[in-house]
């Protein structure tokens, strides 16, 4: 059987969005991590100590956060080009209020300035929330897993 939203035409699923979002693919943060400094000033282990801060701040599991680290970008924050980060943190569902996004924030400041040696206002930080239907995994997209 096949519905129709907006004129496409879709698989009719026996799930609800709402059951998906509640199912495990559901869980799967993203953390992109840029910064101008150079590899040799990255911690060792810091994409894995990411991972684990993030999974605590958002609520989700760490094993299926997923961080990205790139180093030594060229890069410019307010007008400077001094050592500086770049962090998007990307979710379904936990990401989306100012409220959510202040405690995030505060959290994540606090990790990253410890670990990079940056002070907070060579730091900033995006959240994007993710509806289901962005993210696709297993040849289709998390509203139908």
């Amino acid at each position: 059987m096949v519905s129709r939203t907006l004129g496409h035409p879709r698989p009719h699923s026996a799930r609800s969005v709402s059951a998906a979002a509640a199912s495990a693919p559901v869980d799967m943060p993203y953390v992109e991590l840029d910064t101008n400094l150079p590899a040799d000033r990255i911690p060792a282990g810091l994409d894995k100590r990411l991972r684990v801060a993030a999974a605590a701040t958002l609520g989700k599991p760490a094993d299926r956060t997923n961080v990205t680290v790139r180093p030594g970008l060229s890069m410019a924050l307010g007008g400077s080009t001094e050592p500086c980060a770049q962090v998007v943190v990307s979710s379904i569902g936990v990401v989306g209020t100012a409220e959510q996004n202040r405690g995030h924030s505060a959290r994540l400041f606090e990790f990253l300035t410890k670990e990079l040696a940056l002070g907070q206002d060579r730091i900033l930080i995006r959240f994007l929330p993710l509806e289901p239907w962005q993210i696709g995994k297993d040849g289709t997209v998390v509203t139908f897993l």
